[in-house]
C-alpha cells in the first residue's frame, strides 16, 4: 500500500515473470489498482501505467506488444487515487532517465486496440480495395485479416508457454480491430 509521499522506487521492487512456468499471468495482481512497469526480455523498460485491474491491463498489453512484455513491476494501492498513480507513473519515468518507448512515440500500440489495416498482406489490400467489392465483402475481408492476425498473436504466445485463455471482442473484428473482451 502506498501513499502520495511514500512512492517506492522502481530498482527496489521485484521483477515479476509476465508468463510463469504454469504459463499464467500475475494472478496476484488480479482486481488491483495499481501502477506497473512492463520490461523486455533483457529487462530494459518499456511502458509505465496504471490501471484499476492491473492484471487485465497487463493481459490486454501482452496481446499488443508480446514480443516487450517478459517482465512486470507492480505497486498496488487499496484506493482509487488518480493523483497517487499519476505521480507513481511520472517518478518511475524520471528514476528510469528517459521516456520508455511505450510511453512516448509507440503509445498508441501499448493502449489502443491493434489496427489489422496496417498488417494486411499485399494480396489482402488489394482484395479489400477491389472496386467489386460491396462493403460486406470488405467486412468479411477484414475479418478474417483479424482473424489471421489473431492466430498469429496466440501462437506467439503458445510458444512462450501462456495457458491463460485469451478472447478477442468479435464484434470489434468486423472494423479491422483486436482488443481483448
Amino acid at each position: 500500500m502506498t501513499t502520495e509521499t511514500n512512492i517506492p522506487a522502481l530498482a527496489s521492487l521485484e521483477y515479476i515473470p509476465f508468463i510463469d512456468d504454469n504459463g499464467q499471468l500475475p494472478e496476484q495482481l488480479q482486481g488491483k489498482i495499481g501502477v506497473y512497469a512492463i520490461f523486455d526480455q533483457e529487462k530494459v523498460l518499456q511502458f509505465v501505467g496504471y490501471s484499476r485491474d492491473v492484471y487485465l491491463s497487463l493481459k490486454q498489453h501482452l496481446v499488443r506488444q508480446p514480443q516487450y512484455c517478459y517482465w512486470v513491476k507492480a505497486q498496488t494501492i487499496e484506493r482509487p487515487s488518480r493523483t497517487v498513480l499519476e505521480n507513481i507513473e511520472h517518478a518511475w519515468i524520471a528514476e528510469n532517465g528517459s521516456v520508455p518507448p511505450g510511453n512516448a512515440d509507440s503509445k498508441d500500440k501499448w493502449t489502443q486496440p491493434i489496427d489489422v489495416k496496417v498488417v494486411m498482406t499485399a494480396e489482402e489490400q488489394a482484395n479489400y480495395h477491389n472496386p467489386v467489392n460491396d462493403e460486406m465483402a470488405q467486412t468479411k475481408i477484414i475479418k478474417n485479416v483479424a482473424r489471421r492476425v489473431e492466430a498469429e498473436i496466440i501462437a506467439v504466445l503458445e510458444v512462450r508457454g501462456l495457458q491463460t485463455q485469451i478472447r478477442f471482442n468479435p464484434k470489434l473484428k468486423e472494423n479491422g480491430l483486436l482488443d481483448l473482451k
